[in-house]
């Protein structure tokens, strides 16, 4: 039989041993731990250096190559542009600085920016009441000016696209010469919408504009693609397009990630009726928007232009403003002609 005396000798031991391995973990076992978590800390440390190092060497890369863009903007746009009307519409959370830039890019263009609408969150709402209320706005409109509306393509959205619809019937046109609405019904149509909170407007958007900029938010939704005001952004690109020379929707870099409304643009079909650019945050962007917008009124298919899975950086060629004849032909000197191996001589003087 195993006495108490058996017992209190195995918890002696037991304890014996533990307080061994603490002495020894402390003493013989600590510094070579030590030394290796060390070891790898100072490792980390210098990965962390090296780094922030070449992320330092970047940051001054882009810094140069925005300052020199900035110089050269007006060059690289002048005359893309002349002529034509541009108005800007703003998703709610707009960046501020895509639109001052894209505005700047227009101008220097040659392009005149007739004004902003600024869509409010109450258009992008689906809930039963937003619905009801839309429609009843977009029958009355429609009325009044004798607008047939378009089927819905997506039922979700159909009261935002027929409110889009009318919008654009307003605001822009297939071509400048093109009769659109009158000045005062166009404003009336706008102040229906306007006084039910569903947008606001700047400027004069009803000068009837044949190009437009769609800016999206500055940020992507949290809930991801499902996000309303990413599905309705569809619905606006779709008639916009329909109703323009060329529409172009245009969003910063930090905003035009994955589950963005950019994001859900571009893998759309909506995606074969515009441009778009997700770098309009930078001069290269805003450039880009102008040569987009240039390159489908000379025939040019839309495309998608940026850094965030976009097809190009931007258009290849870049398109280039049409030469007058009086600057592409001297009277004094005839221009080289090709020859038929394609090279160019010049003109042979006569002794």
């Amino acid at each position: 039989m195993i006495d108490f005396r058996y017992h209190l000798v195995s918890i002696v031991a037991v304890f014996l041993a533990l307080a061994i391995g603490i002495v020894l973990g402390a003493t013989a076992l600590q510094g070579h731990t030590i030394d290796a978590l060390n070891a790898a800390s100072n490792l980390q440390k210098s990965e962390l250096s090296a780094a922030n190092a070449r992320n330092a060497v970047y940051q001054t890369q882009l810094n140069a190559s925005e300052q020199f863009l900035q110089g050269d903007e007006s060059k690289l746009v002048s005359g893309l542009l002349a002529g034509d009307k541009l108005v800007i519409v703003t998703e709610p959370g707009a960046q501020g600085s895509v639109v001052d830039g894209v505005k700047q890019a227009a101008k220097a263009a040659g392009a005149t920016v007739t004004g902003e609408v600024a869509l409010q969150p109450n258009f992008f709402g689906l809930s039963g009441a937003t619905e009801a209320n839309l429609s009843t706005i977009n029958d009355l409109v429609a009325g009044m000016d004798g607008t047939v509306l378009d089927a819905a393509a997506d039922p979700q959205t159909g009261y935002q696209q027929q409110a889009a619809q009318l919008i654009a019937t307003a605001i822009l046109g297939k071509t400048a010469s093109a009769a659109g609405l009158p000045a005062a019904s166009a404003q009336n149509l706008l102040n229906e919408y306007a006084q039910q909170g569903y947008l606001n407007v700047t400027g004069t958007p009803t000068d009837q504009a044949t190009l437009a900029v769609i800016v999206t938010p500055q940020t992507a939704p949290s809930d991801g693609a499902s996000d309303p005001a990413s599905q309705v952004l569809l619905a606006v690109a779709q008639e916009f397009a329909a109703h323009s020379a060329a529409t172009l929707v245009a969003g910063g870099t930090a905003g035009s990630q994955a589950g963005s409304a950019m994001s859900v643009l571009r893998g759309s079909s909506v995606s074969g009726l515009v441009s778009s650019v997700d770098d309009a945050d930078t001069t290269l962007g805003q450039i880009t928007v102008v040569q987009a917008l240039a390159a489908q009124l000379a025939g040019g298919k839309p495309d998608s232009y940026g850094v965030s899975g976009a097809s190009a950086v931007g258009p290849v060629p870049a398109p280039s403003p049409a030469v007058s004849p009086s600057a592409s032909a001297s009277a004094s000197s005839p221009a080289p002609r090709p020859t038929p191996t394609g090279k160019c001589k010049s003109p042979v003087r006569k002794k």
